[in-house]
């Protein structure tokens, strides 16, 4: 029996997809912790504006490519596009090792920004491919925790220099990612979508549609937009954990940043993956007897994550602080494990990965605002001040999210059949 006919198989998938996710955030995430060593040898990278200007190209390159991204993985095998993603992105890591000026860094991230956005989008509508209904959640939530790991992972990039070199690390990193990729050739298939699309559902007329049709029939819909929202929002405090929460937790609680990294990244990797563990499963078997189960799940999560912000930006003590981070984090896998699996509601299998590619594409956007502002705004307003008032915008996506959204069926699919 070929690997793919294996009744496992979609779990291997996920498992494999893992890997490759872990990568996506620990190559990206490296460059954060290695300022200090790259620029012993790149001394422009001593300047923040310059160093800061690094960082935001590849979010910002990202963001415009995501939409695109998705486009493509619906017409075209998405094993190809992240055995090709994962390759050329590992390969831009280890040409990293190679740099020894600024401008070499700037031109590796925006090629880096390009070939990771192809993955998500890619990846995620595989997944959902292979789960058509019954453990979606779950297997989206899981590999969603590769990301919550390579984070976390990253974050330890400066001790893995100071071992070895940056050079060094960045070269190695690029040699396994590229063996990966390989290997992915061989043990990652593709899942044909017209095995689940019923056949009422792929009529030669919806196999020819073009981007523009696509582009028309996802945007033409409330749903989405409610969808984009909520999706952008949470970007927000997403985002604003990810590169702030060790600065708010050393000001807040005056710890040295070599305590406050670890803790904010490690606090918040744990709780989420707790939070995919609960909201994945939760999700499967409440959608079973209630088709808005999983907007339900996804509700809980945001409600968890409201206290949390305004927890953690006035908490004053270590204990508090941590609690509201588990909160927060718990909130956010329950939250982040739903989200394609509530896109899948309402938009059918041949437009999902440009739906979220769009997605992707203002979350990220919205991270590069966030990042920008919360620095302007650090010394003005305050940091906690600052996630406190992330409570209130998610407040109004949650009020969004149960007053819109009422899919018919759990799979778009199956409501095309009905027509």
């Amino acid at each position: 029996m070929k690997l793919q006919q294996m009744k496992i198989y979609p779990w291997v998938v996920v498992g494999l997809l893992w890997i490759v996710a872990l990568l996506n955030y620990l190559d990206r995430q490296m460059l954060s912790t290695m300022q200090g060593s790259i620029a012993i040898d790149i001394p422009a990278l001593h300047n923040a504006e310059a160093f800061g200007a690094l960082m935001a190209i590849f979010l910002w390159v990202y963001g415009v490519a995501s939409p695109f991204s998705g486009a493509v993985a619906d017409r075209i095998s998405r094993k190809w596009l992240i055995v090709g993603s994962l390759g050329v992105w590992s390969a831009v890591t280890y040409a990293m090792g190679l740099c020894d000026n600024l401008n070499q860094l700037m031109v590796l991230r925006g090629i880096m920004g390009i070939s990771e956005a192809l993955y998500i989008p890619s990846a995620l509508s595989l997944i959902a491919d292979y789960f058509s209904g019954k453990g979606r959640s779950l297997a989206i939530g899981l590999h969603m925790t590769g990301l919550y790991c390579g984070q976390a992972l990253g974050g330890f990039g400066s001790m893995v220099a100071s071992t070895w070199s940056w050079q060094a690390t960045f070269q190695w990193f690029g040699i396994i990612g590229v063996v990966y990729a390989a290997l992915l050739i061989v043990l990652l298939h593709e899942k044909p979508r017209e095995a689940n699309i019923p056949v009422a559902a792929t009529a030669p007329k919806a196999k020819s549609e073009g981007v523009v049709q696509s582009l028309v029939a996802v945007f033409s819909t409330m749903a989405f937009w409610v969808i984009l929202f909520f999706f952008a929002t949470s970007s927000i405090p997403g985002w604003a954990t990810k590169n702030w929460l060790p600065t708010l937790f050393h000001e807040n609680l005056g710890i040295g940043m070599d305590w406050a990294g670890p803790m904010a990244t490690l606090t918040i990797a744990v709780s989420s993956f707790i939070g995919v563990m609960i909201g994945g499963p939760l999700s499967d078997r409440w959608v079973r007897r209630n088709v808005r189960g999983r907007i339900f799940t996804s509700a809980i999560g945001l409600s968890m994550m409201i206290p949390a912000l305004v927890l953690i930006g006035l908490a004053d003590n270590a204990f508090l602080s941590i609690l509201a981070g588990l909160c927060f984090g718990v909130g956010y896998g329950m939250f982040d494990a739903n989200n394609m699996p509530i896109l899948c509601q309402f938009v059918s299998s041949r437009r999902r990965a440009m739906a979220y590619g769009f997605m992707n594409s203002v979350g990220v956007m919205m991270g590069a605002v966030t990042t920008q502002l919360l620095g302007r705004l650090s010394d003005s307003v305050g940091l906690g001040l600052c996630f406190a008032m992330m409570g209130g915008i998610l407040l109004v996506a949650l009020a969004l999210q149960l007053l819109v959204l009422r899919p018919k069926y759990d799979d778009k699919d199956l409501e095309e059949t009905d027509k």
